[in-house]
């Protein structure tokens, strides 16, 4: 989806992490699960600035922040926080092709402006007060950055529309359990949410209101518009985090990977396994062929964590009994290969009968196993299983 900005946010809370000393989200993972391998899912969305061995150099002035990671090496990053906080200036890459640079002007009002690469190869995005607008290449054309604000398919209280039953993509990604096995020829097309939003560390987050009570100060920190698609979109991610589990069903929203590591480990133990999808290129609806190697990661508890539409990343994260988890390997027609992630939820008697996967597979709630392979950006966490005697 299209909160591009939230990079500046992102950019921003540099200057916030220099002044705690805390471990970063990746030191965090591997302090707590030092032989659980991250998946592509978490890599992907960990700020390069935020992870280790990136020598961060912090200065405080009068009413400023200087942050320097990289010790003026090409490549690095410096944070600038001009005094009282009026401007914040950032640029990473020291002048070196390809870096990119955010600045903002005198106490946010003239916007925000994020560059990246030069000689307009990069992408621009530019933040005032109208919104945001992205642009990519060199010929300075608009790019649309499409948004789907409604509930995900993977919550168990989703009632799909007869029109999202013709239109969403997603339908294809459910299928039932008996047809899990080599030869079964599946129509799919794996995305990733458009959202590109990264983990913030868990002391900025927590430092950040998520409550539907608190939305016009949320709004005010973002530089949101009430009222715009945005805005809804934000309240829509926060209103589902608020809402009651089903029966059997225990959740929680993660708004750090930390925080998400502590719920998990707390379900699971922390011997564990975090698998995600991991597909070899960005491809359209194509038909898959599930090849032979299948492999059952767990047979009954697990938690899932989906990827939310917010500001910065924020997880549903849900735990079952009644779950079983495979890794499920694809071959397209035109040769793509996929690892998909693939859950199969036993008892579905709870969920709403209106739910797309009834409607797709055309049976009724708690009557058969519903599978749905994951997106790329969403994460299934396992216990280790026990070595055979």
């Amino acid at each position: 989806m299209g909160f591009r900005f939230s990079l500046f946010v992102t950019f921003l809370t540099l200057a916030l992490v220099a002044s705690h000393a805390a471990l970063s989200p990746e030191l965090y993972w591997k302090s707590v699960l030092p032989n659980t391998p991250m998946p592509k899912a978490v890599t992907d969305l960990l700020h390069p600035d935020l992870v280790e061995d990136k020598s961060t150099a912090v200065g405080v002035g009068k009413g400023g922040v200087n942050v320097d990671a990289g010790k003026g090496k090409p490549g690095g990053t410096s944070v600038n926080v001009g005094k009282g906080g009026v401007g914040v200036g950032v640029d990473t890459g020291k002048g070196k092709p390809g870096g990119t640079s955010v600045n903002v002007g005198g106490g946010g009002k003239g916007g925000v402006d994020v560059n990246t690469g030069n000689q307009g190869k990069g992408t621009n995005v530019g933040v005032g007060k109208g919104g945001v607008n992205v642009n990519t290449g060199h010929k300075g054309k608009p790019v649309y950055v499409g948004v789907n604000p409604g509930s995900s398919p993977f919550l168990y209280k989703y009632a799909a529309s007869e029109n999202q039953l013709h239109d969403d993509q997603n339908t294809a990604l459910f299928f039932v359990e008996k047809d899990l096995h080599p030869g079964t020829k599946m129509n799919l097309h794996f995305t990733k949410n458009l959202n590109e939003a990264t983990f913030l560390p868990r002391q900025v987050a927590k430092s950040i209101p998520f409550s539907s009570n608190k939305m016009p100060e949320i709004l005010n920190r973002f530089s949101v518009k009430p009222g715009s698609l945005e805005a809804d979109i934000m309240q829509n991610t926060i209103k589902e985090c608020e809402e009651a589990g089903i029966k059997g069903e225990e959740k929680y929203c993660a708004t750090s990977l930390e925080s998400m590591v502590d719920f998990s480990t707390s379900k699971l133990g922390k011997k564990v396994q975090a698998i995600s999808t991991e597909v070899e290129k960005r491809t359209q609806l194509q038909e898959y062929t599930i090849a032979a190697g299948i492999e059952k990661m767990t047979d009954n508890k697990s938690v899932v964590c989906h990827k939310q539409n917010y500001a910065y990343a924020v997880f549903y994260c849900h735990a079952t009994q009644t779950t079983r988890a495979y890794i499920v390997p694809l071959e397209g027609t035109d040769g793509t290969k996929a690892k998909a992630v693939a859950v199969c939820h036993t008892d579905t008697s709870a969920w709403n009968p209106k739910h797309l996967a009834f409607q797709v597979l055309k049976v009724n709630p708690g009557t058969v196993p519903v599978c749905h392979f994951l997106p790329e950006d969403h994460i299934v966490w396992v216990a280790n299983k026990k070595p055979a005697a």
